[in-house]
């Protein structure tokens, strides 16, 4: 005959196993996925989901068990999921709405007021344990070690508050066992249906960033023209045939630029009805997401966008337009489909910046155009989007990570000015090096050794086409690969920052014409370096260099202290 413990926990677990399924078919809802794959709830969805989780504590309440004038249930399953992913509001709202119900119901029992307190408690449990949680390698089990924890709780605060005695620790004999298995075993068994979702969603998101490396190869010169109807017009066109944008905007600062899908019938190229939403991000330069059709504030009311992201283009850190990609199903913008927008804008107004360098360049000495011009290394780019798309596949953070350094990497190579901070040049340095080092793993080694509190300024482009000729002349030549020291400090007054390499060296003939002005040679970038060195403080300073074959080079960089 089966022991009444037995019969519990078989019926807990059929309970259990019906608001498993209903979490199943709730999966296959996209506006369920969305909220659960949100990083950042807006109150509404706070909302929505303490309602979610407290109708599935509410509806184990119903579905329980009387036994001896208390009821064995599975009301913790919604409660505590509601916690672990919604956070401390959700698991708090949820277990005091469950709570307050399973306390004024009619089959309420001498256990009523303990399980109110035990359901709010374990609610606001599993909502303070929701940020490790979500750090879980292994969330499945994190929920199962919780939950059971969460049940231990309930029984504890049932020994406490309910009297007499003998009759709460004689209830609680014959209910912990059961509720504790079948319940830890329901939370669990929910976490794995959301961490699904969760996997899913990272799968897409690194979809996404191939798909940033797709349109950035296809739009890679279309800015280098400008920010105009007619590029606009190319990219938009481009955005909207590869990404799942039902419409994709451009505007500068008081016009429409294009639009290309729904709603060009009113939305029309070159007309200056901007929408509240873009003017104010063209106002603060920050990322603004439309949820609904009133967010988007569209002056057409049967226009059939209903949410959409909208980002500002930047030339350095002035906004001159937006990009917009809207969606025909309101609250549909998902975190991928922001960080997918923001990689675009970041790369599209890199470009910008570039066609307005190119533009001040022509005014300038062929000399210095081509010492600006230098840095932006076609094949280097080729190169590096080649390594962030394969990464996608393995290694989506890093990928994202490599994907940002190479965008501000450009940027911050695009500035046109006649010194920067010797600390602007080591950044851009790392960023260059990281990308690299994603290509040729171990067998490069680098060593930053700068001085503190060294403020000074040098010339742009000074220590960048040393460090890239040492990579490509030095070590890649070299077989195991090897490593660059950068280091800077102050000597006699003067700042000198050094590069050494281990790589293959330098014959003694061609080191003695590396910087002889009068001799042909390919390596432009350290002559350009020198001269332009010389030009700006004398003879006494610029490039010295020294290399013995086989065993690495050194280049020497001195400039007067105080710059």
């Amino acid at each position: 005959m089966e022991s009444i413990e037995f019969i519990l926990l078989k019926t807990l677990i059929n309970q259990v196993g019906i608001i498993v399924l209903v979490a199943i078919l709730l999966s296959r809802f996209k506006y369920f996925r969305q909220i659960i794959t949100q990083q950042r709830l807006p109150f509404r969805d706070i909302i929505i989901l303490t309602l979610f989780f407290s109708a599935f504590g509410i509806f184990g309440t119903y579905t329980g068990i009387p036994i001896k004038g208390a009821l064995a249930n599975s009301r913790v399953v919604g409660v505590f999921v509601g916690g672990l992913i919604g956070g401390p509001i959700v698991g708090i709202l949820a277990g005091l709405i469950a709570g307050v119900h399973r306390w004024g119901i009619d089959i309420g029992g001498f256990t009523a007021f303990a399980c109110m307190i035990a359901t709010i408690c374990e609610g606001a449990l599993a909502g303070f344990l929701s940020r490790k949680f979500k750090k879980s390698n292994k969330k499945w089990l994190f929920a199962l070690v919780a939950g059971v924890g969460a049940e231990i709780l309930q029984m504890a605060i049932i020994l406490i508050l309910v009297t007499p005695f003998y009759e709460a620790w004689d209830l609680v004999k014959i209910i912990s066992l059961p509720m504790i298995i079948a319940n830890a075993i329901g939370i669990s068994m929910f976490i794995i249906i959301v961490d699904w979702i969760l996997r899913e969603h990272d799968r897409i998101a690194s979809n996404q960033s191939k798909t940033v490396l797709l349109i950035a190869n296809k739009t890679i010169n279309l800015f280098r023209k400008g920010l105009n109807e007619k590029t606009a017009t190319k990219a938009a066109t481009i955005i909207k045939k590869m990404t799942e944008a039902q419409a994709v905007t451009f505007t500068c600062h008081d016009k429409i630029l294009a639009h290309v899908g729904v709603g060009s019938d009113h939305h029309f190229t070159g007309s200056d009805t901007l929408t509240g939403l873009t003017r104010q991000v063209l106002l603060e330069g920050v990322t603004r997401v439309a949820y609904t059709h009133e967010d988007i504030d569209c002056s057409e009311e049967d226009c059939d966008l209903r949410s959409g992201v909208i980002v500002p283009l930047k030339e350095k850190e002035k906004t001159i337009g937006t990009l917009k990609m809207y969606k025909t199903s309101e609250r549909a913008i998902t975190d991928v489909d922001i960080q997918l927008a923001e990689g675009l804008a970041s790369l599209f107004s890199t470009q910008i910046e570039l066609a307005r360098i190119e533009e001040q360049a022509k005014l300038l000495k062929q000399a210095e155009l081509k010492s600006l011009q230098a840095q932006i290394n076609p094949h280097f780019l080729f190169n590096a989007l080649n390594t962030v798309a394969s990464l996608t596949r393995t290694n989506s953070e890093k990928a994202r990570d490599l994907l940002v350094r190479l965008a501000a990497y450009f940027r911050r190579s695009l500035y046109n000015s006649e010194e920067i901070l010797l600390t602007e040049e080591i950044t851009n340095i790392k960023n260059y090096l990281e990308i690299e080092k994603a290509r040729f793993g171990d067998t490069l080694k680098i060593d930053f050794d700068i001085s503190e509190n060294l403020d000074c300024k040098i010339p742009p482009f000074t220590i960048q086409p040393i460090v890239e000729n040492a990579l490509k002349h030095g070590l890649l030549n070299r077989v195991g690969g090897g490593s660059i020291t950068i280091s800077a400090n102050l000597k006699n007054k003067n700042i000198v920052i050094t590069v050494k390499d281990d790589g293959v060296g330098i014959d003694d003939t061609k080191l003695r014409l590396l910087l002889d002005e009068g001799h042909t040679t390919k390596s432009v970038g350290l002559k350009n370096v020198h001269r332009r060195l010389v030009h700006r403080y004398g003879e006494l300073y610029g490039l010295t260099i020294k290399s013995v074959k086989g065993q690495g080079t050194t280049v020497q960089i001195k400039i007067p202290g105080g710059h």
